[in-house]
């Protein structure tokens, strides 16, 4: 899997998991789900996202353009 694949599983999962939270725990955890699509926005924009540098560090996941590199 890619660190792009990777991204879009795990922001999808923040944000089931911030509306859960909203739901069943605390109504102000709504502002978790929209700090997650204020980033996914400007991740859009930029290409930068801080969860991409967690995914390739500690889980060792690499990018579509590495991989393809590499399959060659």
């Amino acid at each position: 899997m890619s660190a792009e694949r990777a991204l879009t599983a795990f922001a999808g999962f923040m944000v089931l998991l911030s509306v859960a939270l909203t739901v069943w725990v605390h109504p102000n955890f709504v502002w978790f789900t929209v700090f997650i699509g204020a980033n996914l926005f400007q991740q859009s924009f930029t290409g930068f996202c801080p969860a991409t540098i967690v995914l390739r560090k500690v889980f060792g996941f690499k990018t579509e353009a590495e991989l393809a590199r590499a399959g060659k």
